[in-house]
């Protein structure tokens, strides 16, 4: 770790607090005029850095850079914080996650970029991703690491994580439109794009890619957008919660299989279904029709009754609903 990125720990784990040049210095094993230079790097890449004579730096609240520093205070375990590679623009987190995947990259590896210019999401369509406004982050899974019965139902988990996630950083208590649409007051706010990598020969899995992507805040979105897609925050967010929220995904993932294999999963990602009741439209493949939404069954497969009255669990397909933002 290079000397700059050195302070910028120590300083993120300080956050809100004053660490005297010299303090850095000695911490670090490096010269007054050395913890200065650095410090002034830090600011050229953008960090607001509040110097106080007598008292020392201290980093403010409206810092809202991605970083692996500004991650790890928040991490359960800081092993977490080696698998985590951070950029500042990708096409897709998805696509480099693929490309690192084949490179031999190990499970649990983590890629989150500050953008994407090509961020994708369900059937090809694009995620608007832009700087600043959202997380964008993708997950490395080894098939051997999971329980190969419960892949089907890993995007089903990671929306129920994601919403875990939000809750224990905000208190906000986000819904789930079947199947991975993350929704609050009726918009959607995050999508969950998750891909699998086999292998050719054996025809197994090899590799699952879990790509998610929250809207912290729409302020920089163009007007058509603003209407339509939701957001975290309705202004401008305070300057840890892309970090923390960061965090709290990477440990809920990454801490144990109990958020894929235990069943209270299942029963949380099924009370928090928002179609249940209502009326809907099913576009499945070249099929458009209408449906009620009834049930999940135990593969969280959705159980909706046509117009005439056939009963039918739909696994793959979107939905929608009248008035409704998601």
């Amino acid at each position: 770790m290079s000397t700059k990125h050195k302070i910028l720990e120590l300083l993120e784990k300080n956050r809100g607090h004053h660490l005297s040049g010299e303090e850095i210095a000695k911490q670090l094993e490096i010269s007054r005029s050395a913890v200065w230079k650095n410090i002034k790097l830090l600011e050229k890449d953008g960090y607001y850095i509040k110097a106080v004579t007598n008292q020392g730096y201290s980093l403010t609240d409206d810092n809202n850079i991605l970083s692996v520093q500004g991650i790890l205070p928040y991490l359960s375990n800081e092993n977490f914080s080696k698998k985590i590679h951070i950029f500042h623009s990708l096409e897709s987190t998805n696509k480099t996650a693929k490309e690192m995947a084949i490179n031999g990259h190990e499970h649990g590896t983590v890629i989150i970029s500050d953008s994407q210019t090509s961020g994708k999401g369900r059937y090809g369509r694009t995620f608007y991703s832009p700087s600043g406004s959202g997380l964008y982050m993708s997950f490395i899974l080894r098939a051997e690491y999971l329980n190969l019965p419960t892949v089907p139902l890993i995007t089903s988990a990671t929306a129920v994580a994601v919403c875990r996630a939000i809750e224990s950083v905000t208190g906000k208590e986000p819904k789930i439109k079947w199947v991975n649409d993350i929704v609050l007051e009726n918009k959607k706010i995050c999508g969950i794009l998750t891909e699998a990598m086999s292998n050719f020969e054996s025809g197994t899995i090899d590799w699952i890619i879990i790509g998610i992507g929250v809207n912290i805040d729409t302020n920089d979105f163009p007007d058509e957008l603003k209407g339509i897609a939701g957001s975290l925050f309705s202004s401008v967010s305070e300057g840890t919660i892309r970090n923390r929220l960061a965090a709290e995904i990477t440990n809920i993932l990454l801490s144990s299989n109990d958020w894929l294999d235990n069943p209270q999963v299942y029963t949380e990602y099924k009370s928090r279904q928002l179609l249940f009741g209502k009326k809907i439209t099913v576009i499945q493949q070249n099929e458009t029709y209408e449906a009620l939404a009834l049930d999940l069954d135990e593969m969280c497969n959705l159980i909706v009754k046509k117009e005439d009255g056939t009963v039918v669990a739909l696994s793959t397909g979107e939905v929608s609903i009248k008035n409704f933002n998601a």
